[in-house]
C-alpha cells in the first residue's frame, strides 16, 4: 500500500505521548495492518506485555537472567587506537570513539536481550513451542538458546540464500534445538504491540550507556551511532536520550553498491511511506506499491522496510540517517579489527564505517558511542574472501598509530 512521498523533514518536538507510542502509533507510522482474527490475538499479547512491564517477580527474573545468562552489562570501551586513527588524519583534533560491546553477550549480538524476555513471555503465557525468523541468523541463535534455557520447543524459518551466507549461525542453531506456538519476533517491525516489545527490551542499551558514560566521564555521550536495517539495535542505543536533544542520534543504513543503485537497504534515504508487515513505515517500493528486493553485504541489514518509531524519528527531524556502501563497510571492519583486535559484525560495521565522515567534523573532546552491535565471527569467511581485503595490508598488527 503506497502512501505520499513525506514533506522535508522539521525538528518538531517529540512528546512523551507520541515517543513511547500511543496503542503503538508514531505519529502517521504504526498501527495494527491485519486481518480481524489477528487482533485479538495481538490485544492479548499486548495486555500481557503490559502487565510484565509491572510484575516485580517478572522484572527481578529478566534482571538475573540478563545478568547471569546473557552477561550484562556489557562493556563501554574505548577505543584509543581507533580514536588516535581518526585523530592522526585530522591534524589530531577529534572525537573520543566509545563502542558499546553487545557483540560480548551470550550469542554474539543483541538480539538476546529481548529474546529472551519474549521467551519468558512465551512460557508465562504457557505456550511450549516457539517459531521466529532469521535473516543473518543472530535473532535465530538468540532464540534458540533462550528456549533451550526455558525448555521451549523452537522453530526457526530462514532463507535459502541466508542459510547459505551465514551457514555457521545455522549450525548454531541446529546445536541449540531449533526445530505452534509463540512468534517471537526480533526486531522493531510489525503491527502493535511487536515494535514496542522489542525497542523495550532492548532498551537495557541505551540505559547501560547513559550509567557507564557518566561513571567514566561524568556526562552524557555526545553523538550515538548505530547500523540501521529494521532498527532494534538503533533504538535499543537511541531511546534512552531521545528527549535531550543536546545528544545527536545517527543512524547509518546499508547503502550497498550506492544509492543510484538500486542494490542497497537504505530505506529511510530512497524509501515511501507504505504498510508492510502489518505496520506503516518506510519501506522500498516502486510505482506500483510492489517490494523492492533490498541488498547489503551485512545480511542483516536486508530488509526493505524500517520500524515505525524510526521513520517517525526521521519525519520530526529528532534522528539523521546517512548511508555507506558495502565497501565502506568492509575496510571499516577490517580498520577496527587491525586496530583494537575486534572482529565487528557487518551490520555494525555499517556504524563503524560513517566515523570516517563524521570525525573530522567533530571537535576535540567530542564523546562518541558506537553501538557494536554484534560480532563478525559469522561474516569472517565473506570478509576473507572479498576482493577489498587487501586493504587490511595497509595496518599492520605491530604499527602503532
Amino acid at each position: 500500500m503506497r502512501r505520499p512521498t513525506s514533506p522535508k523533514p522539521q525538528l518538531v518536538e517529540v512528546t512523551d505521548h507520541e515517543r513511547k507510542g500511543c496503542k503503538g502509533k508514531f505519529g502517521r507510522f504504526g498501527g495494527k495492518f491485519v486481518p480481524e482474527t489477528l487482533i485479538s490475538c495481538l490485544s492479548n499479547l499486548e495486555a500481557e506485555f503490559n502487565l510484565v512491564l509491572h510484575d516485580a517477580q517478572f522484572q527481578v527474573a529478566l534482571a538475573t537472567a540478563l545478568r547471569d545468562y546473557v552477561g550484562r552489562e556489557t562493556p563501554l570501551y574505548f577505543a584509543e587506537r581507533l580514536t588516535n586513527h581518526y585523530k592522526k588524519n585530522n591534524n589530531g583534533e577529534g572525537p573520543e570513539i566509545y563502542l558499546k560491546r553487545e557483540d560480548l553477550n551470550h550469542g554474539g549480538a543483541h538480539k538476546i536481550n529481548n529474546a529472551i524476555a519474549q521467551a519468558m513471555i512465551a512460557k508465562r503465557l504457557g505456550r511450549k513451542y516457539v517459531v521466529a525468523a532469521t535473516g543473518a541468523g543472530q535473532h535465530g541463535v538468540a532464540t534458540a538458546a533462550a528456549c533451550a534455557k526455558l525448555s521451549l520447543q523452537c522453530t526457526i524459518f530462514m532463507g535459502t540464500k541466508d542459510m547459505e551466507k551465514q551457514s555457521s549461525n545455522l549450525v548454531l542453531m541446529k546445536l541449540l534445538g531449533a526445530e505452534s506456538s509463540y512468534y517471537l519476533t526480533g526486531t522493531v517491525v510489525g503491527p502493535h504491540p511487536c515494535p514496542s516489545m522489542v525497542r523495550e527490551f532492548q532498551s537495557v542499551i541505551g540505559k547501560e550507556t547513559r550509567r557507564q558514560a557518566m561513571e567514566k566521564w561524568g556526562g552524557k555521550p555526545d553523538v550515538l551511532v548505530a547500523c540501521v536495517g529494521s532498527g532494534s539495535n538503533a533504538l535499543g542505543l537511541f531511546h534512552e536520550f531521545i528527549k535531550e536533544k543536546d545528544v545527536r542520534l545517527i543512524g547509518v543504513e546499508a547503502g550497498g553498491f550506492g544509492l543510484e543503485s538500486d542494490k542497497h537497504s537504505a530505506t529511510l534515504a530512497k524509501g515511501d511511506v507504505g504498510v508492510y508487515h502489518g505496520t506503516m513505515s518506510y519501506l522500498l517500493q516502486d510505482e506500483e506499491g510492489q517490494i523492492i528486493s533490498p541488498h547489503s553485504v551485512g545480511v542483516g541489514l536486508e530488509y526493505p522496510a524500517v520500524g515505525p518509531e524510526l521513520s517517525f524519528l526521521k519525519d520530526t527531524g529528532r534522528a539523521e540517517y546517512y548511508s555507506v556502501t558495502d565497501k565502506e563497510a568492509l575496510d571499516a571492519c577490517q580498520l577496527l579489527c587491525r586496530l583494537e583486535g575486534i572482529i565487528p559484525s557487518l551490520e555494525a560495521s555499517h556504524a563503524l564505517a560513517f566515523l570516517n565522515k563524521l570525525c573530522p567534523t567533530l571537535p576535540t573532546g567530542t564523546k562518541v558511542v558506537v553501538n557494536c552491535s554484534g560480532r563478525g565471527d559469522k561474516d569472517a569467511e565473506m570478509i576473507l574472501n572479498h576482493k577489498y581485503y587487501p586493504m587490511a595490508k595497509q595496518f599492520p598488527a605491530s604499527q602503532n598509530l
